[in-house]
């Protein structure tokens, strides 16, 4: 990997790391400067644009409807302005597909808690189709977003697929699946174990831009992966032990196309209950062996635990990240290390170049 200093350009005004508020407008709820809020944490509550119709979803009756599903597929197709989901507190055992007909659409807790409501399913990817076969990796996913415009707020999002039950051989198991642009991820958790989160593009030669905000997003091996081009912001990324109860995994693995940016994991928290150095912060993921990929995954201004191996990049299937685009810059904690050949560092002049607003190239995220 080559990591060729840039000439200093002209600082922003207002750069895009720190207060939210203050940097981008985005009016997102942001997390606090120190001390997480923890899964079971609040954030202020995000009021949907005037005049934006509004679905309710109640478990008990008193809504609209009584499943997200059912709500989406009340969403005229290709609704020109936005229409909120506002699904009331409760555990929704279903799978839910927002289709790329269906943009613009609010899915929203009714509360400010991102723990109040539960979007849950067991799908993995070798769980057999009623119809024949099985899902697939990407099919597993409990919540599937193919549209553009997406927004979620204040969700759980959540694969409970139990990998020690046995009977399933390909166990990757998605919790939540983005394969659209300009999508808006504010107070939500992911959580499952193996490919949690999901964030893709519609193809590899269009861009799929995702604003992840004051998640909690859970894993152990590759749980936040794919394509999109995707910066995640004041999060808490939290490790956990495989279903064996051994230690170890990778968290990111980008799937970049060249030309395109991959992952930007900034101004986070990486730890867990797991093993001291026993967890890569990522690894080069050539879909499908194409090599003309070029994957990318950049980590900075983060907290990393001691769960966090010294080497911090590994290979995959034969390709090497050194061929690919893996750095990090100025980040804390007892998994953080100095620049060697291992380590890739960004010099200050580079970092200038790696913040949010390159990332969402021209796109500013709103309530």
């Amino acid at each position: 990997m080559a990591l060729t200093p840039r000439r200093p350009r002209r600082r922003r005004p207002a750069p895009l790391i720190g207060s939210l508020a203050l940097a981008t407008g985005l009016g997102l709820a942001a997390a606090p400067a120190s001390g997480w809020l923890g899964e079971g944490g609040r954030a202020h509550a995000v009021t949907p644009a005037a005049g934006a119709a509004t679905i309710v979803v109640a478990k008990d009756g008193s809504g609209d409807y009584t499943t997200v599903q059912a709500a989406v597929d009340a969403v005229p197709a290709n609704n020109p302005s936005a229409v909120t989901i506002s699904v009331k507190p409760g555990t929704y055992r279903e799978t839910v597909k927002i289709p790329a007909s269906k943009p613009h659409i609010r899915l929203v807790s009714s509360t400010s808690g991102r723990n109040d409501v539960t979007i849950v399913y067991n799908n993995a990817s070798g769980t057999p189709k009623p119809g024949g076969g099985t899902y697939g990796t990407s099919g597993s996913a409990t919540v599937a977003v193919e549209a553009d415009d997406f927004q979620a707020r204040n969700l759980r999002f959540v694969n409970d697929f139990d990998e020690a039950a046995g009977g399933i051989t390909d166990k990757q198991a998605v919790a939540l699946r983005t394969a659209g642009d300009r999508i808006v991820l504010d107070n939500i958790a992911a959580i499952g174990d193996q490919d949690t989160l999901l964030l893709d593009s519609a193809s590899k030669d269009k861009t799929g831009r995702v604003y992840v905000n004051n998640a909690w997003i859970q894993g152990n091996v590759d749980f936040v992966f794919g394509r999109a081009s995707a910066v995640i912001n004041k999060s808490a990324i939290r490790l956990v032990k495989r279903y064996d109860g051994s230690s170890g995994g990778y968290v990111a693995a980008p799937s970049t196309a060249a030309g395109k940016k991959g992952f930007l994991f900034i101004n986070s928290d990486v730890t867990g209950d797991v093993s001291s150095r026993s967890f890569y912060l990522g690894r080069p993921w050539h879909a499908g062996g194409d090599a003309s990929l070029d994957p990318q995954a950049i980590v900075r201004n983060t907290d990393l635990s001691a769960a966090i191996k010294t080497t911090p990049w590994t290979d995959m299937s034969g390709f090497s990240w050194k061929d690919d685009r893996f750095a990090e810059y100025k980040n804390t904690g007892a998994g953080s290390g100095a620049a060697s050949t291992d380590r890739p560092q960004l010099t200050d002049a580079q970092a200038a170049d790696y913040e949010i607003a390159d990332w969402l190239g021209g796109w500013q995220p709103s309530s």
